[in-house]
């Protein structure tokens, strides 16, 4: 899945809130919640160099806790979402981004695209080796796409749709495209093909629990759902710049925890709630925000009814105030946003920026228009956890005479991917590629467009020209924000705001690439260990 629900307090049973009641506030997912089982598999050093599981005397210990503990560690099934951060310990990628969020180099040293720019030669560095010894080549880079394509539990094969075949020729990956198609450095990076040693996944059921891959760091111990260790990877094709000997990787405990973990020791990196920011601060730790793609949204679907009345869709985009999301979720952390981009991001496109401004009055207006006395148009909003979003929602529809209903269901996935829900929340996480995110949210058979197929007119031809258009062209920016611009004439989504991926460290870690969305341990050093 391209993006990572809002909500992070699983619910237990189907619950509805009418809009005169209210829901408790919640938590944060557990990834713990996810895992069935709490033995401790034990995943055998696969590297010709040794080490021990916990850290030696000495050494440069990373004890993070995050609230985005992988539930799968296949990263064809975990998917590209938030969890990619801590699988990227494990698995590298073809390419990576920069602090520009440009695609460099990663496990592939360079590539080139044929004259017409639909086939992409991907070349490997050499002498490269996963860490069960099994070589990284372009029969390695292969497999991996195949079995992103085909697995039947893949969450994945959505994104390589422009992927026709690849041919491996040694350390030559030669990728087929069905359209010319210039994004695809920018997709093929940690979010969507983090690659797995053939050899391991030839079994991804066993790949799940015991991972191997070819990234910075070896796993050695693995408790589903609530703590992986792991060491440095020897091998890694940039060792030299990893200075972080080894990891414990943990589950964060209830967000107020959090914070004392951190003081004491427990811990000296976590990713935090905003309502944590200020007591993390007043503990002397360092407090800072990683740039990212974050942006939540109301989904509608137009193929349902009261949605396909165009005059109820405006009047929804009017009713919402933004800045309340930001006042009371973020703690002065956030922003408004009408986009899935961030201001000063290349696709981000100011000629939409204040579209569809909050004015209540218009949207009881269109309301009456539609033949809706205040009151008389009753919704239900369906989510799979409590979440304060949804009360927002909630009393900011009441205002305008729309009578919503919150209904809590722990199946939610399903049918909303089968986009059978009228009524909903999501929040993604973006993707490396521009052209990606925008056709996840607005592309026919897009998995956030709630609305499928439905696609605003116009964006069809835009994305498209997006693709043919090269990354270094200086037409590039012009053309991407256009097919924003044709991409947020959607009904099927309202984008209310940005929430930012918090951070707290203990002093002793220092300072990360600021690389958009990434969490990258390239050059980060611990000290007093």
């Amino acid at each position: 899945m391209p993006g990572r629900l809002t909500p992070r307090t699983p619910a237990t049973a189907l619950r509805t809130t009418t809009a005169l009641g209210t829901t408790p506030r919640p938590g944060r997912l557990r990834a713990a919640a996810l895992g069935t089982a709490l033995a401790t598999v034990l995943v055998p050093s696969l590297s010709a160099c040794g080490g021990d599981a916990s850290s030696s005397a000495g050494s440069a210990a990373l004890k993070w806790t995050s609230s985005y503990f992988p539930a799968h560690w296949d990263p064809v099934v975990s998917g590209s979402g938030a969890q990619f951060r801590e699988l990227a310990l494990v698995y590298a990628s073809l390419t990576r981004t920069d602090e520009s969020g440009k695609a460099v180099p990663d496990l592939a040293k360079s590539w080139d695209y044929n004259a017409k720019g639909d086939v992409i030669t991907f070349h490997l560095r050499p002498n490269l080796k996963f860490s069960d010894g099994a070589p990284v080549d372009a029969a390695a880079v292969k497999a991996a796409i195949e079995r992103a394509k085909k697995q039947k539990n893949s969450a994945l094969f959505g994104d390589l749709t422009s992927i026709t075949s690849v041919d491996a020729k040694g350390l030559d990956a030669v990728i087929h495209l069905s359209q010319v198609d210039y994004q695809i450095p920018q997709l093929l990076g940690e979010r969507v093909l983090q690659i797995a040693s053939p050899k391991a996944a030839a079994s991804p059921t066993e790949l799940d629990q015991k991972p191997v891959g070819a990234g910075p760091f070896i796993v050695t111990q693995l408790v589903p759902g609530t703590k992986a260790v792991l060491k440095k990877n020897p091998d890694y094709w940039d060792a030299k710049n990893i200075h972080i000997d080894t990891v414990e990787l943990s589950s964060a405990p209830d967000a107020s925890t959090v914070v004392s973990g951190l003081q004491t020791g427990v811990y000296n990196f976590a990713d935090i709630a905003p309502s944590q920011a200020e007591a993390a601060k007043k503990a002397g730790l360092d407090v800072f925000v990683q740039p990212g793609f974050n942006a939540s949204n109301l989904s509608l679907n137009t193929n349902k009814a009261p949605f396909d009345n165009d005059k109820v869709v405006d009047a929804v985009r009017y009713a919402v105030n933004r800045q309340e999301f930001v006042d009371k979720l973020t703690f002065g952390y956030g922003s408004v946003t009408n986009q899935p981009f961030p201001k000063g991001y290349v696709a981000y496109d100011p000629e939409s920026e204040n579209a569809y401004a909050y004015d209540p009055a218009k949207a009881k207006k269109l309301l009456s228009e539609a033949g809706y006395k205040p009151g008389a148009l009753k919704l239900s909003l369906v989510i799979p956890a409590e979440d304060p979003q949804a009360e927002i929602v909630q009393a900011q529809l009441a205002k305008v005479g729309i009578a919503v209903t919150i209904k809590i269901d722990k199946n939610w996935a399903t049918p909303f991917f089968a986009k059978d829900l009228t009524f909903s929340l999501y929040g993604t996480t973006g993707r490396d590629s521009a052209a990606q995110t925008l056709t996840a949210h607005f592309g026919p058979n897009g998995p956030l467009n709630l609305s499928s197929p439905y696609e605003p007119s116009g964006f069809e031809a835009a994305i498209a020209k997006v693709r043919r258009t090269p990354l270094d062209s200086p037409d590039y920016p012009k053309v991407l924000q256009a097919a924003t611009r044709a991409g947020l004439q959607s009904k099927a989504l309202v984008f209310t705001y940005s929430s930012p991926n918090l951070i707290a460290k203990n002093k002793a870690v220092s300072g990360l690439p600021k690389n958009p969305a990434h969490i990258d341990w390239t050059g980060v050093t611990i000290s007093g260990n």
